[in-house]
């Protein structure tokens, strides 16, 4: 089953943009070795602890880095940019890097409200399946007649991905015979009516003939449990930040979260994190082989917001070899692009 990297180029305390930058690119680079089959960035704006906020340009950087993995968006926030300018972007990169570029598409606006009227952006303007439908056709065969044409982009065929944490991207991928996939890592509540959705209102094509369901998930892999737990409050204290409206830098992790989390807001990170494999490489095995057993998911995709740069390159490198350990415990997936 073909295993992913969903990368936001975090920003730890004490560092800057730049080294977060350094980081993604060593990180893409060894993902590549360990055999992870794509590596996505995200969009967002206006987050201290995220250096992702120029996605197709990090993408760009990230390709010119690596040779064979497959490098894209998770996604880029379409409404936030018009669909030509998209298409040209992407179709530049695909130009630049053929077979390996990937365009996943969320809907929301990656920031808060100052965010939105900052990119000039109409709240109450939904025009998002439109969109997908324009940027579709943009990247789609070449239309010598077209009044307007994505050059480059026209004839690149970009594989576009419809992502979500709701049922409304799992519809809309399902009409448009699109591949899916779910913000479990951060947002879990709706997975199982979405994976169904999909699934059963799913309209072949001839690009996509069948469904295609990618499971996203956390990871915190280390040599031992207790060392894996404390990794993973990295994380549990940037949602907890987050949700309580105080974004920052990527917090170190500390011993005893119960002293800097309060209980409250302990169970909604709790909750948001679900989808989570935590522990040795055995035990990361385990968890995401259950969640391959329920879900049974076409691809993972795996993430994880871990302040010291060794961990996390260690933690990825883990959690490559318990899903190579899986191979041959499972289904072969369909052919992955």
């Amino acid at each position: 089953m073909p295993y992913s990297v969903l990368d936001l180029s975090p920003v730890p305390e004490g560092s800057d943009a730049g080294q977060a930058i350094a980081n993604t690119l060593d990180l893409a680079q060894k993902a590549e070795g360990w055999g992870y089959h794509r590596y996505w960035m995200a969009e967002h704006h206006n987050m201290p602890g995220i250096a992702s906020a120029a996605t197709a340009v990090l993408i760009g950087l990230v390709a010119a880095k690596t040779k064979t993995i497959r490098v894209g968006s998770g996604g880029i926030m379409l409404p936030n940019h018009a669909p030509l300018t998209v298409a040209e972007a992407f179709g530049t990169l695909a130009t630049a890097f053929p077979g390996r570029i990937d365009l996943g598409l969320g809907r929301a606006p990656g920031g808060d409200g100052a965010v939105i009227r900052a990119l000039r952006r109409d709240p109450m303007a939904d025009s998002f399946p439109q969109d997908v439908v324009e940027l579709m056709e943009y990247l789609g065969p070449e239309r010598p007649g077209a009044a307007v044409r994505a050059l480059p982009g026209e004839g690149t065929n970009v594989p576009i991905w419809m992502l979500g944490s709701s049922l409304f991207g799992a519809q809309l991928a399902a009409y448009l015979g699109l591949p899916y996939a779910f913000a479990s890592h951060f947002a879990p509540g709706d997975l199982d009516d979405a994976v169904t959705v999909y699934r059963e209102r799913f309209k072949p094509t001839a690009q996509n003939p069948e469904p295609r369901f990618m499971l996203a998930a956390n990871v915190f892999a280390a040599d031992s449990t207790d060392e894996a737990q404390y990794l993973k409050t990295t994380m549990m204290q940037a949602f907890a930040k987050l949700r309580t409206g105080m974004p920052g830098k990527l917090p170190a992790p500390v011993r005893d979260i119960d002293a800097v989390i309060p209980p409250a807001i302990r169970r909604g990170v709790d909750e948001a994190m679900r989808i989570s494999a935590i522990g040795t490489r055995d035990q990361v095995r385990d968890q995401l082989a259950a969640l391959i057993d329920r879900y049974q998911p076409d691809e993972v995709i795996l993430t994880g917001q871990i302040h010291d740069h060794a961990a996390r390159l260690h933690s990825f490198e883990l959690a490559a070899e318990a899903m190579q350990s899986l191979a041959g415990a499972h289904p072969a997936a369909k052919a992955a692009v």
